[in-house]
């Protein structure tokens, strides 16, 4: 084979507010491989075929100097998150040609990697390879995980999940109803409010159009908060909640692109009510679950038993699209960049 590009999609430079393509990222095509000749030194060569899109992705578009739990970008460096590629040449015995893997990858065509431990062989089990960045990787295991780890959910309860249509929300959504619980759900669109109430929502509603308060003082109080927003509706939601109740800090995207954090005011309400507060990233209880997850989880969405959305980019240069729609809520399921066919 004749050498052929390797796109390649950079971070270029620290954003203020929302991330701008062309600007924030860029995608640069200068780079050429030859697949079949191309040095691997004992490792294996992978073709990306499907990258994930995640809000988390935000916080790692800073300065390298300000430290959280996710390390930053490096300008001039490719973007880097969960994906799956196939192995198109192996010197590793671990994987061989047309496994399809899991893991981190750069944003980029091919890329060749020595370490197959980070990497998950995944089987073939009836899914597109896109469902494994989404609801059967890790925006399910995020859902799947916190909920049977800080839920503790009773029949009978009652749930508010934020960014319902979301691939993390509309998973929550099914968990709590298979537990019995009432669940109100809100997202930014009628049509997101249409898929809420498809997948089990018993009261849903837009956001943008209904006022937050009003719907929770009329359908709470509430036993288990789900927050993927923060600010003003985390800030409803301490108010109407029950004593007791559980708050599962899953993200706060209302949060990441402003320079003017919103103040909660409320915050007495965690010791009033005594209210259990639990932030999460998804790695550190991870381990508790995984295996039970890959044996069971997939084959649950496969059957049909649960539902999912996906939002499809298709094109590595189109990231930069994906990104800006996650981080403002135009994207309608798990948004995924089809970098390749296979």
């Amino acid at each position: 084979m004749a050498p052929v590009k390797n796109g390649r999609y950079l971070f270029n430079e620290v954003p203020t507010g929302f991330p701008e393509p062309g600007k924030t990222t860029v995608y640069d095509d200068s780079e050429t491989i030859d697949p079949d000749t191309v040095p691997l030194n004992g490792g294996f060569l992978v073709k990306v075929l499907v990258l994930s899109v995640d809000p988390y992705l935000r916080g790692k578009m800073r300065d390298a100097s300000q430290k959280s739990y996710s390390p930053a970008f490096e300008l001039g460096k490719p973007l880097y998150n969960f994906g799956v590629g196939v192995v198109v040449r192996s010197e590793n015995d671990a994987v061989k040609p047309g496994d399809h893997l899991y893991g981190i990858f750069k944003f980029q065509h091919y890329v060749i990697e020595n370490d197959p431990s980070r990497f998950k062989v995944l089987k073939e089990e009836g899914l597109p390879w896109s469902a494994y960045v989404g609801i059967a990787g890790m925006p399910g295991e995020t859902a799947v995980y916190a909920w049977k780890e800080y839920a503790h959910a009773k029949k009978g309860e009652t749930v508010f999940v934020t960014a319902g249509a979301g691939p993390v929300g509309a998973t929550v959504i099914q968990l709590a109803k298979a537990d019995g619980l009432k669940v109100i759900a809100s997202a930014g669109s009628d049509e997101k409010v249409a898929f809420m109430r498809e997948i089990g929502a018993d009261v849903a509603f837009n956001y943008k159009t209904v006022n937050t308060r009003k719907v929770l003082e009329k359908e709470g109080p509430i036993n288990i908060y789900w927050d993927n927003v923060g600010g003003e509706t985390l800030e409803a939601a301490l108010d109407f909640a029950e004593r007791h109740a559980r708050f599962i800090e899953c993200g706060m995207i209302s949060q990441y692109n402003t320079t003017d954090p919103y103040p909660i005011k409320n915050l007495m309400h965690i010791v009033a009510k005594e209210l259990t507060i639990n932030g999460f990233i998804v790695g550190t209880i991870r381990p508790k679950y995984e295996e039970w997850f890959y044996s069971t989880w997939p084959k649950r969405v496969a059957s049909g038993e649960i539902k999912y959305k996906e939002d499809r980019v298709r094109g590595l240069e189109n990231a930069g699209k994906a990104i800006v729609d996650v981080q403002s809520g135009r994207n309608f399921g798990k948004s995924v960049v089809i970098v390749a066919d296979e």
